[in-house]
Order: C-alpha cells, then structure tokens, then sequence
C-alpha cells in the first residue's frame, strides 16, 4: 500500500483515538503526547513518518514558553483571580439588582450587565459562573425566578469572558493564526504578509460580544413579556434607594476605569497586550488595596491560582505541539486540505463543516482542547481559501463559548452545580442553558452572515 495513503489513514485514526480517549477521562496534555507518539512510531515502522521530527519539539516549545504574547496570559489569569478576592462583583450585582428590580426580568438583565463587566475585566469564567451562583442564584430562586432561567442566566454570562477582551483564548488565537496566516500567504508568493496581532483579534471581538449580550438581554426581555411569573420584580424599598445613584458610581468606576487602562492601551496602540496585561495585574492590585482585601494571603493564593491554572494550559499546549508535529508529518494536514476542498458549497460549507466539528466537540471536550487539536488542522486550509483570519478567529471564539455550557461536560454547569442548592437539579441546569445556546448559536449565525461585525473595527483601528 502507498505510504502516503498509510500515514493519511493513521493520522485521521489518531486524530478520532484522541478524542475517543479524552472522552474516557484521560488527562488532556498526556492524551494528546501519548497518543501522538504511539502513532509516529507505528508510523515510522510503515515508513510514513522520520522520529527525528521530535527533535524540533524542544525548540518549538521553548519558542511558546518564550513567546513575548503568552506573557500575557499569566498576567490576565493573575488578574481576574486578584479581582475576584476584591468581591467587585459581590458589590456590582447588589447595585445592579437595585437599579432594575422593579421591572420584569430585572435579576436577570443585572446578572447579564454584571457578567459582562467582570469579562471585561476579568476574563475568568470559572471565577465568575462561581461568584454569581453563589450571589445572585439564591436572590433570583427567592424572588421567585423559574430555576431554569436564573441558571441559564448565570452560566450564558458567567462564560462572556471567553469572547469579551481580554480573553485568553483570543491571545491564543491570535498568536497561533498569526503564525498560520504568515505559512500560508508565504505560499501564496506573499512574503510580507500583514501579521495577526492579539489587538486585532481584541478589536474583532468588541462588536460581536455586544452583539452577545444584547441578545441575552433581549432574550431576558421576551421571557419577562410572554412569561411573566418567570422572572417577577423584586421591587426596591424607598429607603434603600436613598443614595443609589452614588452607589452605582462608586460599583462601576473601578471595572470601567481597569477595562479602560487595559482595552484602551491596547487598541489605542500606545501598549502591547503584553504590556496592558501588567497594567491591569497592577490595576487589581490596586483596586483589592483600595477595598482593604490585599494582604500577602490573598497574593499568596492569586500566585498559587494563577500558577496552577498557567501551568494546565502551557501543559496542554505542549501536547498539541506533539499532536501538531505528528498529524501534519503523517500526512493528515493534506488529507484535510483534500477533504474540505472536495466538500460541495465551496467556502461556506468549509466554515459550516468546521464550525459544526468544534460545536459538537463542545459537548465533551474544553476549549483549549478544541483550540490546540482542532485550529492547527483546519485553519490553514481555510485561509488559503481566503477566509480573513479575524473573522475566523472571532467565530470560532463565539462558537466556543457554547462548550462551557453544553451537556455534560460543560465547565460553566459544573461550575454552577457546584454551588447551587440541593433544589436546583442538574437537569433544570441542563434544560435552563439551552435556550441561551440557541442564542449563541444564532449570535454565530449573524457573525457568519455579516463578516463586517468582525473585520470593521480592527480595520477602521489598524488602517
């Protein structure tokens, strides 16, 4: 038998081993090496793949840790944990649910807000699924709130801070299709290319996350209209609306002035994201000092948290990096150049394909995952079809923000199952996410149908 057709047969077998191993249970950065050396042997005994190529795995990793980009991540991790010890959001929904407690839905149009300022200036979803379920759950089930919605709710919002900048998974995408976009263009006889920059993809982001989050309010609002008992008023007492106004400047100052510092820096060109992150590490800092929470406790657990949670990612990102080397050496990179372009439909049914592959990856695997194994495989057949690389970039990001919230293996419904009462079943979790998966599916739709939503604003930035 050919040995092309040998290591494309092996690369796409190992491709589905992967996933079918992760489905398992097995660790993700393990799986991913284990796997993918199993595979470059077996290989390498059919003569389809050269063990050497191993040998630039060190260099390329070293190169990763390296990276002047990925700096930013720490920084931004370090920074959302800081902010949630400084119970910024504790003090936002308590103001914000004093502000729209006196009409239908106003609980829940206050946790979408809420959700979309901690993303902004946080970027952690766990951190922010946990503070709102344990805030604003046991408000909303008091009020009378369907336990449906007030969870759906609380996970659509809490898993913003995956498309709202500064998202991590927008520095990874940012980085990665950079370099993609450089291989493919270089191709194409185009050796200066325009390079992908993390500001790009942060400015590509800002008009379809506030896209997002008017549908999450609208929805909010057509269930307050077509099912009132859903999601009563909690209607305010005249006392405490006494100083209210001065209440939701001290509540709001603080997030819009670090959003302001660390967005505005970067998209104003005067900071690179590297650079902005540090500003906004400094920033929580500040601002945990100014609530009186900074102690060298509270930093001595932000550090911990923030290796740990580093630490999984760059591990992983370790494991793609073999997967990467394996795959593509295999002959698997042609093998999916071929397949997507033998797919009727032509661009359009390329992008629905990938979209539709990384959806239903969303039900059992994370976001990173998805990242590392599916983008390095799909991305360059679809930039050389001429696919702009923000606009893919955003979609994809908006598409993964359903794997947070998609059965079973959401990480927004474990998050929330965590904290929620005894009352609250898993299945009301399950069944109250939906129809905010549907939203974001048609948020996708909308990103898909108008690219402009994407590619304006960095383009009207970075002219």
């Amino acid at each position: 038998m050919d040995p092309v057709l040998i290591g494309e047969i092996l690369a796409g077998v190992m491709f589905f081993g992967i996933i079918g191993f992760l489905m398992l249970g097995f660790p993700v950065a393990f799986t991913l090496a284990g796997v993918s050396l199993m595979f470059g042997m077996v290989g390498w005994h059919f003569g389809t793949f050269d063990p050497s190529n191993f040998g630039s795995i060190a260099n390329r990793y070293l190169g990763t840790m390296t990276n002047e980009v990925f700096v930013a991540v720490p920084l931004f991790i370090f920074m959302g944990v800081m902010l949630e010890r400084s119970r910024i959001a504790e003090q936002l929904l308590t103001t914000m649910g004093k502000l729209f407690g006196n009409i239908n839905g106003g609980l829940g149009l206050s946790v979408v807000l809420v959700g979309a300022l901690l993303a902004a200036s946080t970027g952690v979803v766990g951190a922010t699924v946990v503070t709102m379920g344990l805030i604003s759950l046991p408000a909303m089930l008091r009020a009378g709130y369907d336990p449906r919605l007030a969870t759906g709710v609380i996970c659509a919002s809490g898993t913003l801070g995956q498309i709202v900048p500064p998202s991590t998974v927008l520095i990874f995408m940012g980085d990665m299709l950079s370099g993609i976009n450089a291989q493919v263009q270089m191709a194409k006889g185009n050796f200066s290319p325009k390079p992908v920059s993390v500001g790009d993809m942060f400015a590509g982001a800002i008009v379809p996350s506030l896209l997002l989050i008017s549908l999450y309010l609208g929805w909010i609002v057509i269930k307050s209209l077509i099912d009132p008992k859903s999601c009563p008023a909690t209607p305010v007492p005249a006392e405490e609306k006494k100083g209210l106004f001065k209440e939701i400047i001290v509540a709001l100052i603080p997030p819009l002035a670090l959003i302001v510092a660390v967005l505005g820096s970067i998209l104003g060109g005067i900071a690179t994201a590297t650079e902005a992150s540090s500003v906004g590490a400094v920033g929580a800092m500040v601002l945990a000092a100014l609530r009186r929470r900074f102690t060298f406790e509270v930093l001595k657990e932000c550090v911990y948290s923030t290796a740990v949670i580093t630490s999984m990612v760059f591990v992983i990102l370790f494991g793609a990096a073999v997967f990467s080397i394996v795959f593509r050496m295999m002959g698997g990179e042609n093998l999916v150049h071929e397949m997507i372009n033998a797919l009727p439909g032509g661009v359009g049914m390329a992008i629905f394909v990938v979209m539709a592959l990384m959806f239903v990856l969303g039900f059992i695997l994370d976001t990173f995952e998805i990242i590392f194994i599916v983008v390095p495989v799909t991305a360059p057949v679809l930039l050389h079809m001429g696919v702009d690389p923000v606009w893919l970039g955003v979609m994809i990001s908006v598409n993964l923000q359903t794997s947070f919230m998609t059965p079973p293996f959401g990480f927004a419904l474990v998050y929330l199952r965590g904290v929620a009462p005894a009352s609250v079943t898993t299945g009301m979790i399950y069944r109250g996410v939906i129809p905010f998966v549907g939203v974001q599916l048609f948020a996708l739709l909308l990103v898909y149908t108008f690219p402009g939503l994407a590619t304006w604003l960095p383009g009207w930035i970075y002219k």
